[in-house]
């Protein structure tokens, strides 16, 4: 049984537009378990926590015009857990973000005025910690294997929900779980002990990940407390950044950008001269050269 939440409008903290397929589609990460993609139906299904230790599955698509509409997919929701999934997924799609500035900047650059139709939202899972666990798992290994661990953290440590999927592990339950699982089950290689101490580290209260998203806290400090964190360098403090903290100044430079800008470019750059490129863009400029980098993520409509 399917029944819907609500809709949510489509339009940013500044009044600016929101493409919700780019928005879908704004990193890979997004696309890992407890979420599922759909490039051609342009949907995204997610299973939330939805409190009381429980999980529920929701699917976002394109509801009336200029709205996202959310749907529940098995059984129905009371009005309170309603408004906790629909406030769960506006989070998600960023939409009280204000991209109005970016945009300002962007619309005087011609390789990069075709965000202002509404990208640059990247879309983040409903908690720091789940971002930060994620991003961890994209180190140093194939995107088959950083599936794979997402994949058995979801499934043997989620909440379960009524249609039978999981959602992302609590901190608490991932600090509970035995270094031999994270080896053994999850193929965690080096980073096993990594999760427990970060899992164990929020789950007490010593780290609070959920703080770095204040607009008061410099990205310096953000910055200095991501590089803190066990399995945490320079790479995953800045894609933590981008795509989960909306602090958008610091380039991801890594083995799958640098080519791809060499290419998009044509031709080869150092570090400085990318960064100088994009430098204008200021507190914007990761998500200008991301977005440089992905506009073909995404068929164009005529």
């Amino acid at each position: 049984m399917t029944s819907v939440l609500g809709e949510l409008a489509l339009v940013g903290g500044g009044g600016e537009p929101v493409d919700l397929r780019r928005t879908l589609a704004s990193h890979g990460v997004a696309s890992l378990p407890p979420q599922v993609l759909d490039e051609e139906a342009w949907t995204l299904e997610a299973t939330l926590t939805a409190g009381g230790g429980g999980a529920r599955t929701v699917r976002v698509l394109a509801g009336t015009v200029g709205h996202a509409r959310v749907e529940l997919l098995g059984g129905r929701a009371a009005a309170a857990e309603r408004r906790t999934l629909l406030a769960t997924v506006r989070h998600m799609l960023r939409l009280d973000d204000d991209l109005s500035g970016f945009y300002d900047v962007a619309a005087a650059d011609p390789e990069l005025a075709w965000v202002t139709a509404g990208a640059g939202r990247m879309l983040r899972s409903p908690t720091v910690f789940e971002d930060v666990v994620k991003t961890v798992c994209t180190t140093n290994c194939s995107w088959a294997l950083t599936t794979k661990m997402v994949a058995a953290f979801v499934e043997h440590l989620g909440d379960q929900s009524p249609d039978g999927r999981r959602a992302f592990p609590s901190a608490a339950a991932m600090a509970a779980a035995d270094e031999a699982f994270y080896r053994e089950v999850a193929r965690s290689g080096y980073r096993a002990p990594y999760f427990r101490q970060l899992a164990a580290s929020v789950a007490s209260g010593a780290v609070d990940l959920e703080a770095l998203t204040d607009p008061e806290l410099p990205d310096d400090e953000a910055a200095a407390r991501l590089l803190a964190l066990p399995g945490v360098g320079p790479y995953g403090a800045a894609h933590v950044m981008l795509t989960s903290l909306g602090r958008y100044s610091r380039l991801v430079l890594d083995s799958w950008t640098r080519p791809t800008y060499a290419r998009l470019n044509g031709r080869k750059a150092k570090d400085a001269t990318i960064e100088r490129r994009f430098r204008r863009y200021r507190e914007w400029a990761g998500l200008a050269f991301w977005l440089y980098l992905t506009r073909g993520w995404v068929k164009e409509e005529a």
